[in-house]
């Protein structure tokens, strides 16, 4: 064979010349059988090229997609979630718990928390009507998956009702319960159970809450305090403006059975099973803190948390589909409001240790667990900038280790004193400074204004703030603040890695479950609509009152203010209004 003469650069400009020249006028290309044959090689090789490079893509993006929310839950069986919220508490919240722990068992620095070992990301807080959102708000985020408004209890900015998580989770067949330490009508344990226009409407959550709405019964076992609003208004310990009586109603015409004390409650732990639907309410309002908890009057967040956890797996040991259970500890943010660093620590590590208890359960069963807060609550900072000169670095968490009541108990306890002035201000300094808060050193002046504030709502603040002051502990606000809240959670959460919004956590809980959030909004629209076009009635008359009625009751309440109840558009965040005064003294208006 000859040998082939090999082809130059030039060569190939030329041909390829050439094909552009027939390829632009459209001429047929003169080529022989074996230039054909070369075109269908390489049309064949760039084909195949591109399409390695499209799989090559769509194989990447892929791959980042499930780097970034990798879902692992279990293929087939039945699952359960255990859904926590720490209300109010922040980062700074557990910093300032894991020092005190630290300093009160004398753990080595590296010493953490549970919660510090199952971080996952953090979530955004912020609510359709401010960047600051209020606990109705940040709950409708988990149990609706949706935004709204200040004040809103699973209700949209719209007015219409929004489907629960929970309720979703009955409809399908699972087991429900809640647990919590503050009232079972407030905001969180609503948001999942109940529909009002304002969180206010606790008398009408109750209701809701034993099955009195258009979806029946949906919660299996509820475990907390706010006995006041199921008791009819002419019993003892009753907050209803009504004489219903709904732990009645929810024993015959709901099936509940029903625990109102410790002894009763314990009864159901020792024996460990009780007829479900349960419902447990341990004290008249609040649970008290833990750190004035008394274990033979009150049970504790783990106690029930622990007892809910085997009653519903007990219920859903023979069916095929698990459970879903929320517990909230309620009590954090009414530490942050209070500005009680001593109370926070002890609310946060009661919150830690059913975290731990509930992560326990999970790592052995095909559930999820997942934490975190609706907001944060009193803009926390370890740190106190006390007098005018520049500060030292440090706080003194021995200080909150020195207390062993609460602001709230001393300022309860100090209200009934009845004695003389002289005696008074022994009574202060040895009684509730000395026994109650530690506090050796009172000055004259703190002395004056806890006598000053003994009348009116203030006191308990004065306590916190000496207790804050001496540890050098800073409060920005009674109220909330703006900033992200920290997510934890077991196996299978790994989806909530990174920065979200607090919605993206009410997803996470409805996907895990296999549900369908929309189809129970839209039954719950269409079930007990009113006449609306003709009578101008609410659209939703099984919620209870209006929003507009209740604005126009708000505007006839003695101390209103237009300054603080300006929103009239509840899909968009608020505007500045002049408002930088400082206001006088009195209720922190945040619902303690």
């Amino acid at each position: 064979m000859a040998d082939r003469k090999p082809l130059l650069s030039s060569d190939y400009d030329v041909k390829a010349d050439a094909e552009d020249a027939q390829l632009l006028s459209g001429a047929r290309a003169k080529t022989t059988r074996k230039h054909r044959t070369d075109h269908w090689i390489k049309l064949g090789l760039g084909v195949w090229a591109a399409l390695g490079t499209i799989a090559m893509v769509a194989v990447a993006i892929l791959c980042t997609n499930q780097v970034k929310k990798p879902d692992v839950f279990p293929p087939k069986g039945k699952r359960s979630v255990i859904f926590m919220v720490s209300d109010g508490m922040g980062p700074t919240s557990l910093e300032l718990t894991r020092a005190y722990m630290q300093h009160t068992k004398n753990l080595d620095w590296d010493s953490t928390l549970t919660l510090d070992d199952n971080l996952l990301g953090t979530s955004r807080t912020r609510s359709s009507s401010s960047l600051v959102t209020d606990s109705a708000a940040g709950a409708t985020a988990f149990g609706c998956a949706l935004k709204s408004y200040n004040g809103a209890i699973a209700v949209l900015p719209d007015g219409s009702p929004c489907g629960t998580v929970l309720e979703a989770a009955k409809l399908a067949g699972y087991a429900t319960g809640l647990v919590v330490t503050t009232r079972m009508t407030d905001a969180t344990p609503a948001c999942f159970s109940a529909h009002v226009n304002l969180r206010s409407e606790e008398d009408r959550i109750a209701e809701q809450q034993i099955g009195d709405y258009p979806l029946g019964r949906v919660v299996d076992l509820m475990l907390g305090g706010g006995r006041c609003h199921f008791l009819p208004n002419n019993t003892d310990g009753s907050c209803r403006a009504d004489n219903r009586d709904l732990v009645s109603e929810a024993q015959k015409k709901y099936g509940f059975s029903y625990v109102g004390d410790r002894s009763g409650f314990d009864k159901i732990k020792k024996e460990g099973k009780a007829t479900l639907p349960l419902l447990g309410l341990f004290a008249e309002k609040d649970i008290p803190f833990e750190i004035d908890r008394k274990d033979k009057d009150y049970p504790s967040l783990v106690e029930m948390a622990e007892v809910a956890l085997n009653l519903l797996e007990e219920q859903t040991k023979d069916s095929d589909k698990g459970f879903f259970l929320m517990v909230e500890g309620s009590r954090i943010d009414h530490a942050g409001h209070g500005n009680d660093p001593a109370a926070q620590v002890r609310e946060v590590l009661g919150y830690d240790k059913t975290f731990k208890k509930m992560l326990e359960w999970v790592e052995k069963h095909d559930a999820v667990l997942v934490s975190t807060s609706d907001h944060e609550t009193g803009g926390l900072a370890a740190a106190r900038q006390l007098h005018p000169t520049y500060p030292e670095y440090l706080w003194y968490p021995q200080v909150l280790a020195n207390a062993s009541h609460s602001s709230e108990y001393v300022a309860r306890q100090y209200a009934q004193y009845q004695g003389d002035y002289d005696d008074e201000r022994k009574f202060i300094t040895d009684e509730v400074l000395a026994k109650g808060l530690g506090i050796q050193d009172a000055s004259d002046h703190e002395i004056s204004e806890i006598i000053k504030s003994k009348n009116n709502t203030g006191s308990s603040y004065v306590f916190a703030d000496m207790i804050s002051r001496r540890a050098q502990i800073g409060w920005s606000t009674h109220g909330h603040s703006a900033v992200d809240v920290n997510i934890y959670g077991s196996k299978g959460a790994e989806r909530l890695r990174g920065n979200h919004e607090n919605t993206d956590v009410g997803q996470f809980l409805a996907d895990y479950l296999g549900l369908d959030l929309k189809p129970v909004s839209d039954r719950l629209k269409h079930e007990g609509v009113g006449p609306t076009e003709l009578s101008g009635a609410e659209p939703y008359p099984w919620m209870g009152r209006g929003l507009e009625e209740l604005r126009k009751l708000a505007e006839l309440e003695e101390d209103y203010d237009p300054t603080l109840h300006h929103h009239t558009g509840l899909e968009h965040i608020d505007t500045y209004h002049g408002d930088f005064r400082k206001r006088s003294g009195g209720a922190c208006g945040c619902g303690l």
